[in-house]
């Protein structure tokens, strides 16, 4: 039951972080999921490069359009492909991505109760 509530509060807070971002604040959140093509390690957010700043106008653009975050990233996933994006959605292909961060701080977390457990 203690794991329950520890998942329903942890869902709570993700679901409230969304709460109350203007079009500023999606701008930079995008862009900041978006891979710079020319800078190696940078977001589109953090480099200056021609094609950074294009794509920031571009974002800014479809922002504007009406276009929704996803509809965002699907852009630019069908331009450039999943590799554009620092963050990559759930789908077969990144199952072992996302779950295994998981399932190696579950298992640690047995680890360190039994630990724990012996010792008392």
């Amino acid at each position: 039951m203690k794991i329950l509530k520890l998942f329903f509060i942890i869902f709570l807070i993700f679901s409230f972080n969304h709460f109350g971002a203007n079009t500023d604040d999606m701008k930079i959140k995008i862009t900041k999921n978006l891979r710079c093509l020319i800078c190696q390690g940078q977001s589109v957010y953090d480099s200056d490069s021609e094609f950074a700043n294009s794509m920031k106008v571009l974002v800014d653009k479809k922002l504007n359009d009406g276009f929704s975050e996803k509809q965002i990233y699907d852009f630019f996933k069908e331009k450039y492909g999943e590799w554009i994006l620092y963050d990559p959605e759930l789908n077969k292909n990144t199952y072992i991505l996302w779950l295994l961060p998981i399932l190696i701080f579950l298992i640690g977390g047995a680890i360190v109760v039994k630990n724990f457990k012996i010792r008392k």
